[in-house]
């Protein structure tokens, strides 16, 4: 699933495909709102809020396509007349102004809101990691709201800090020496933690070879996809599980038994 780092450079790509672009088509496949037709209005911008993307249009009073690319979705932006990289029956919003054509395939999500119910489409989301909110203080509150709850699941939560997927999941847990199993209250120096999140998403959200080792060909990653290799670090053959909330949101779980030891954590004494 694309993490906030892609999701920034789709909506940098489209903002300046049609930031201030009157539209000369739009085709939504969507059957709900496959009547929307915002042809003849200008595009304001286009917009990150985590692994969300936003279009909005139409002036203050105006609408938005609100995407999440979820597992296959991606933006592809095109010249007039240049031929599309992936086929046409895959496509779930086009997008023409005079000079470009803008086309989201496979979008996992896709709908259309006005602009007054944007707050309640993403005013859930926790600071931005690229954004404009980031607040690693409301963040670290945020993660520390359930201090019992493993660090693994609370990085992916959304709703504590925008932009995190499973990639960075496990390769800030390895960067941190921390077991993902780990209670969030438990984890030594969650603030650094924090800070290396909005390091790690800064240094690659202009590259699209995504490193977290300082390499951008070969040993990119230091855990993540490594289960049938060692660790980077140590050699130790890398553990692969599976977490999540639930059953259906389960994902794929990298890291170092060496690196990453687990710790366990002590029940309370009784009282007497």
């Amino acid at each position: 699933m694309p993490e906030g780092d892609t999701v920034w450079r789709a909506a940098r790509e489209l903002h300046r495909a049609l930031a201030g672009k009157v539209l000369t088509r739009c085709d939504i496949r969507v059957p709900r709102f496959a009547t929307v037709d915002f042809t003849g209005d200008t595009v304001q911008e286009a917009v990150a809020r985590g692994k969300h993307l936003l279009i909005r249009g139409g002036g203050e009073d105006g609408w938005d396509i609100h995407s999440h690319l979820k597992m296959e979705g991606l933006w592809h932006v095109y010249a007039r007349g240049e031929k599309w990289r992936r086929p046409a029956f895959k496509a779930r919003c086009i997008l023409e102004t005079d000079d470009a054509v803008v086309v989201g395939f496979e979008l996992g999500f896709l709908r259309v809101i006005s602009r007054t119910e944007e707050d309640d489409a993403v005013g859930y989301l926790g600071p931005d990691l690229l954004g404009p909110d980031w607040d690693p203080d409301e963040a670290l509150q945020r993660l520390l709201g359930e201090p019992e709850r493993p660090i693994g699941l609370a990085l992916l939560d959304q709703r504590n800090l925008a932009g995190i997927g499973n990639v960075y999941r496990c390769e800030l847990c390895f960067l941190a020496g921390v077991h993902p199993l780990t209670p969030t209250g438990e984890v030594p120096n969650l603030p650094r933690m924090v800070e290396l999140s909005k390091k790690l998403l800064e240094a690659n959200k202009n590259r699209s070879t995504r490193a977290t080792t300082g390499q951008l060909r070969g040993n990119n990653l230091w855990v993540y996809g490594r289960s049938r290799r060692g660790c980077l670090r140590c050699g130790t053959p890398v553990a692969l599980e599976q977490l999540g909330d639930k059953d259906t949101e389960l994902r794929e779980l990298y890291y170092c038994p060496h690196c990453q030891p687990r710790i366990e954590v002590p029940a309370p004494t009784a009282l007497p």
